[in-house]
Formats: C-alpha cells, sequence, structure tokens
C-alpha cells in the first residue's frame, strides 16, 4: 500500500468512523483525565484528539492537539474548541491550579496514534520508542510500511547494519511519531493549496511544524488563551 497518494485524498477519510476510532498511543496520569473530557467534547465538534500533553516550561500549559478528517486544524478550528472545552474543564477541574489551555493541529512531524495514521502514512519516515526492548533496542526510526494485525511494519536499519523489517506491536508504543523530510513537506504543502483552492481562497493554511521541544507549539491567540484560577479553599 501506497499510502503518499491516499494522504493527498483528505475528503476521504472524512466517514462516519472518524471519532470513534480510538486512539492506541495514550498518556498517563492528568494527562489521560484531560483526554478523557476531551474527546467527547472533539467529537461532537467533529474534530478528534491526537494528544494531551502538560508541561510545566513557563508555568504550567495543557496542548491538546486535535484534527479534523482531512488532518488538519485551522485557527478558527482552534477558537471553536477552546470556547467548548473551557467550560468542561472549569466545572471537572482536571488541573490542580491555573495553567494555559493550547489548542494546535497535528503539524507536520505529528504523532502517530490510531492504526489509520500507520497506514495513510505508509512510505513515510517514522521514530518509534518502545516500552519494551527488542532486541536490546527501544527506539526504531525507519520507513513506515503500514499494518499487520496489532503491529506496524517499519523498515529499520539498526547503525552499521542491513536494512531489514521489524514488526513493533502498537500496544507496546509509548510514542511514535513522523520524521521531518523534504517529501513530507512537500506533501503537506501541496495539499494546503489543494485545501485552499477547494476554498476557492478561503482560510487555507499551511501546516505547522511541531518539534519534540514544544518550542514551536502553535499557541492560540491570546484571546482565547484561558488561565483558570485555583479554588479558593
Amino acid at each position: 500500500m501506497n499510502s503518499r497518494n491516499s494522504m493527498d485524498d483528505g475528503p476521504a477519510f472524512a466517514t462516519t468512523s472518524f471519532a470513534d476510532e480510538p486512539r492506541l498511543i495514550i498518556e498517563p496520569g492528568r494527562a489521560a483525565r484531560v483526554a478523557t473530557l476531551a474527546e467527547p467534547v472533539l467529537a461532537g465538534l467533529g474534530y478528534r484528539l491526537v494528544r494531551v500533553r502538560i508541561s510545566g516550561f513557563a508555568g504550567c500549559t495543557v496542548q491538546i492537539m486535535a484534527e479534523r478528517p482531512d488532518g488538519t486544524m485551522t485557527i478558527e478550528d482552534c477558537e471553536a474548541t477552546s470556547r467548548a472545552l473551557s467550560p468542561v474543564f472549569d466545572a471537572a477541574d482536571p488541573i490542580e491550579g491555573s495553567y494555559r489551555l493550547e489548542i494546535s493541529s497535528p503539524g507536520i512531524d505529528r504523532p502517530l496514534v490510531r492504526r489509520s495514521d500507520f497506514d495513510r502514512y505508509a512510505g513515510h519516515l517514522a521514530q518509534v520508542e518502545m516500552a519494551v526492548p527488542i532486541e536490546g533496542r527501544r527506539r526504531f526510526r525507519g520507513e513506515l510500511a503500514g499494518t499487520e494485525g496489532d503491529c506496524v511494519r517499519l523498515r529499520s536499519a539498526a547503525p552499521g547494519a542491513e536494512p531489514a523489517d521489524v514488526l513493533l506491536r502498537i500496544d507496546d508504543m509509548t510514542e511514535a511519531r513522523l520524521l521531518l523530510t523534504d517529501a513530507l513537506v512537500a506533501q503537506a504543502l501541496r495539499r494546503s493549496k489543494q485545501d485552499a483552492r477547494r476554498s476557492k481562497g478561503g482560510n487555507g493554511s499551511y501546516p505547522r511544524r511541531d518539534t519534540e521541544s514544544d518550542s514551536e507549539i502553535h499557541a492560540a491567540p491570546d484571546h482565547i488563551r484561558r488561565t483558570p484560577q485555583p479554588n479558593g479553599d
């Protein structure tokens, strides 16, 4: 399967099961509580959750990464999501103390969290972190070759070794993400131009790059950032 072509056919992924497909790589602890609250709200808006990350850099930030069926998330989508999630988080209070809510798109070098993600981006390079070592290795880099049963096939090469296919159980992954390459960037830009043409010059936006350091995470405009205050008890 060559999913490089299928990725460009964004609307083909807008099926009724879009929001129902479960994430197989999920967050622990506080982030998991936030995800439980966010997922049904996002589904009601026509989006789905990609990842929740809570960081302490420059104060507490709760980053929620979401996507539309075509894998994008515009500024308008982020605003709508923030307005819908704010009262839910205020009522449930999943995070102690003050924090900043940040909504973002998956980015070009996006996390891979669902089975369909690995099939959709077959042919692109990815990095996978495993919870349990396989032949002494926890980290694998290579070309995605789709899924087989509960596993992902990755064409990987250890340093000094010949490339070889390895099957990695999705349930045993702690993180998986695309690696930024010229081919991936070119494809994302091409898709953005197609989206802009479909909207007749409307709000087509180029996907952002998501980095492991989070230093380039898309920040929502100031008027949709919120910092709830701690309860006064």
